[in-house]
Order: C-alpha cells, then structure tokens, then sequence
C-alpha cells in the first residue's frame, strides 16, 4: 500500500507543477506574484478559499472532533458567515479603495510606520506558527501511514513537502496559488465524501440513518446550553464571526487572494459565495465524524489511543480510511496533501508579500525612479521566500514533541492571542479618527494577549468560567481600550476626512 500512497502523491505533486507552468508561462514578475495582475476569476477565487479556509487540520480535527463535542462546531460556522457579511461590506471597500497590495500598509498610513510593522509582525507570527502547525499534521500523518514502515526519519517527508510548496510558488505567487486551489479544494472534498459513502455501503445504512443513529447516541447535539462551558453556543457564533473578522478580514494570506480579483464587486461576490459553500462543506466533514464513530462503534473498530489510554481525535479518520481499503487510503491521502498545500502555499506567498511590503518598502513611491528597481526587488522577493519556507521546516520540527491534543483548539488558541491586536487596531482605526501615539502601539499590542493569557489559566481558578475563542474578543478589546489611553489630544486633519 505504501507504493501505491506514494505513487499517487508523486502524480499529483506533477499536476500541481503543471498548472503552476500554466499559470505561470506568460508572466512571472512581481506583479503577478503578489498581486495575481488583479485577473483573477471570482468564482475560481471563491471555490478555492473553501480549500484554503479548512486545511489539514479541518480536515483531521472536525470529523475527529465530533467524538467529545458532537456537532458543537457548527455555530462558530454560522458565526463565520456574518464574518464574511463584514468583510464584504466594510474590509474589501476599504482595500480596493487604498488599492493595497499588503493590507497592513493601511495601519501605516492611519496611525505610523510602528503600527503597520506592529500588525504586520503579529500576522507573521500567527500564520508561521498556524500554517506550520497545518502542514505538520499532514506531514504527521504520512509519517505514520507512509514513510515509517520504510525507516526513513520524519525530518525527510517535512523537507520534501517545504521544497515542493517553495517550487511551485517561486515564480508567480498568489497567481499560481488561486489556481492551485480549485485543484486542492476538489480533492479536500472529493476526500471526505468518498469515505462517507464508503462507510454507509460498508454498514449498509444510508445517509438519514446514519444520522438517526448518530441523534440517539449523542453525537448530533449542536447547541451547548451551559453558559459557563467553552463551546456555549452564543460564544461560538460570536466568536465565529470575529475569528472570520480576524483570521480572513485582517489576515494577508486570505485577503491577498481576494484582493487578485478584477473589481471590488468580484472579490465581495467571492467572500458572499464562499461563506454559503463552508456551511455545506462543515456539515460533509461533521457527518464524516458521525460516520467514523458509527463504524468503529459497529464494528469494534479500536479507536486510536495515546499512552494515557484517551481518545485521540486528529487519528481517527486516517486509521478507519487506511483501515476500510486501499482506495479510501489514497483518497484519504491525496485529500490531505491537498490540504496541506492550499494552507502552506497561500501562506507563503502572503508571508513574503507582508515582509517585502511592510518592512522592505515595496512599493514605495519615493523609490520608483530607482535604477534597476525591478531586478533588485525581484530577486530579494525570492530570497525572502526562500527564508520563510526554512522557517516553516523550524517550526514544524519543533512542534513534533509537543502534539498531544486536536490541534485546531491549538491553533484557535494562537490566532486568539495574536490575531486579538490586529482586531483592536483596525477597529480603533475605522471606527474612531483619533491618532494614537504611534511609539506605545507596539507595547500594547504585546501586553494585551500576556494579559488574556493570564485570565485564560486563572479565570476557571476564581469563577469556574473557562474561556473559549471568545478570549479573540477580549484581547481586542483590551488593545482598543489600550489605544484610547494612548490617543493623541485630537485628531490630524487628514483623518478627519477620512
């Protein structure tokens, strides 16, 4: 089965080179890297971010999910769809009026130089961690269904799949990427369809029974009741909506694919559409969940334990697809490398957009006349690329001693930490037109997740009260509150025009 696995992961690693030559063939500057030459199709846009917006660990973590929290995830995903109702109507307008290639140079031109390098730090922390986080757990998986059987060391599948991400991206950046992701979307979902049905003809039972089994047994609950628990169902909608806000609204990787669109009208038509395809494809992948408890609970399946004898959700669906067939084993496999790449890929390009634009001054207009500008930008583009993928093999290595829980409540918890200041620096700036003293911005945006991190270990110590992503709204919150205390006496001419 290994060489059967890898086979078909080499096969699809060649179709993924071939539509990035396609993509790529006519034009491979700049403009196309960070900017896709703004020509990109707003319904390709738009099936695609549904495979960038799950990745790897939506893939794993929600189906594996639903054995301790049932359907709960569903209100954070309607939550996630007024998310995308602000960012159509509030965000996009704003982008595609400033016309911005990095969405972090608008908090340069509304506060200063140390607000813009401030947000777009934390995006480069939060997505690094985030996005390696995603591609550990694909790089994790084929280690243990793969490459272990062969001897060969988990520090050679995290290389190949780096060096393979840097390659097809090199050239053209995002506008490869936007094609690349109608690719990895259609096999993300291809992936956990095929096992569902797989599952049904193997019980012979059908789609409404398995749900009907699924009710009388728990699994199905949606709505968590307990005020004080963390996945309440009003924090979840809440939260899904800021969590949408942030990590899709404020976040370059997400934004700098919408922002490739022909128009405004587009990339707002692409986020409206996406938002209504990631409630269906939500309840595809919770229903895969069902299905896999459904069978190990028929059949006897032992699910996959850690040393201390708990349930390990992030292993369930990879042991029951390696488990029914070869076929659902290479469907399982090729949907997660999908995965993994619409997450990594995205993310690499926008990492390298944010650090290029943010700290190096692409862009600027006092350089243009600059001789051989093009050439030099061009080329330190590509070496900054190439250090954002070293930095993505860091961290992945670093990470393996530490995966002892689902990771999507790992990387909820660092998007709720570091995404929390970008929250309350963009909300300070659309809503108030007040300056800030640019100087403290960067202390604030530091002290306020140490404080939330504080209340997240004592808060249930004092009150019972454990925080769940809501704790997003909260480190928002309190960078708001710190950015009034350090407002300027009143605001400059240009910001009350604007």
């Amino acid at each position: 089965m290994e060489t059967i696995i890898l086979s078909c992961f080499i096969g699809y690693t060649i179709l993924l080179f071939l539509v990035m030559w396609l993509s790529s063939r006519k034009s491979a500057d700049n403009d196309s890297f960070f900017r896709g030459q703004r020509k990109s199709p707003w319904p390709v846009v738009a099936y695609g971010m549904i495979g960038a917006s799950l990745s790897g660990v939506t893939f794993m973590s929600v189906p594996g999910g639903v054995y301790y929290g049932q359907f709960t995830y569903m209100p954070l995903v309607f939550g996630y769809v007024l998310g995308y109702v602000v960012i159509a109507l509030v965000l996009l307008p704003l982008y595609y009026r400033l016309n911005l290639t990095s969405i972090y140079t608008y908090l340069n031109q509304r506060f200063g130089g140390a607000s813009e390098n401030t947000g777009a730090l934390f995006f480069i922390i939060s997505r690094l961690l985030g996005s390696a986080l995603r591609m550990y757990l694909v790089v994790f998986v084929l280690y243990e269904f793969v490459f272990k059987a062969w001897g060969i060391p988990f520090w050679v599948p995290a290389v190949i799949f780096i060096a393979i991400i840097l390659l097809y991206t090199f050239r053209s950046g995002v506008k490869t990427v936007v094609w690349t992701d109608l690719l990895q979307t259609t096999f993300l979902l291809l992936a956990a369809l095929v096992t569902v049905v797989a599952i049904l003809k193997e019980l012979d039972i059908s789609y409404p029974q398995l749900l009907q089994r699924s009710a009388e047994h728990g699994y199905t609950r949606v709505f968590e009741t307990d005020p004080t628990a963390s996945k309440y169902f009003w924090k979840q909608i809440i939260s899904g909506m800021f969590i949408t806000i942030t990590m899709t609204g404020l976040d370059q990787d997400m934004m700098q694919k919408n922002l490739t669109c022909k128009n405004l009208r587009d990339a707002q038509k692409n986020v409206l559409t996406s938002s209504l395809l990631f409630i269906v494809v939500n309840i595809l992948f919770l229903s895969l969940g069902a299905a896999l408890i459904a069978y190990a609970e028929i059949t006897g399946f032992p699910l996959p334990v850690n040393q201390a004898g708990t349930v390990v959700g992030d292993k369930i669906f990879p042991s029951i697809a390696f488990h029914l067939s070869t076929f659902t084993a290479v469907v399982f496999v090729l949907g997660m490398v999908a995965a993994g790449y619409s997450s990594a890929d995205g993310t690499l390009t926008a990492l390298t957009t944010t650090f290029c634009y943010n700290f190096l001054g692409f862009g600027n207009k006092k350089d243009s006349a600059q001789p051989n500008r093009g050439r030099n930008e061009l080329r330190i583009r590509r070496w900054v690329h190439v250090g954002f993928a070293l930095l993505y093999l860091v961290v992945i290595m670093a990470f393996r001693p530490f995966h002892n829980q689902s990771l999507i409540d790992t990387l909820f918890d660092i998007a709720g930490f570091t995404y929390g200041p970008l929250l309350g620096l963009y909300t300070f700036g659309l809503f108030t037109r007040w300056r800030v003293r640019d100087a403290w911005v960067p202390v604030i945006a530091v002290l306020s997740p140490v404080i939330c991190y504080l209340l997240k270990i004592y808060m249930p110590l004092w009150t019972g009260y454990h925080f769940g992503f809501e704790i997003l709204l909260l480190n928002g919150l309190l960078t708001f509150l710190g950015l009034m205390l350090a407002r300027a006496k009143s605001p400059s001419p240009a910001q009350q025009n604007n």
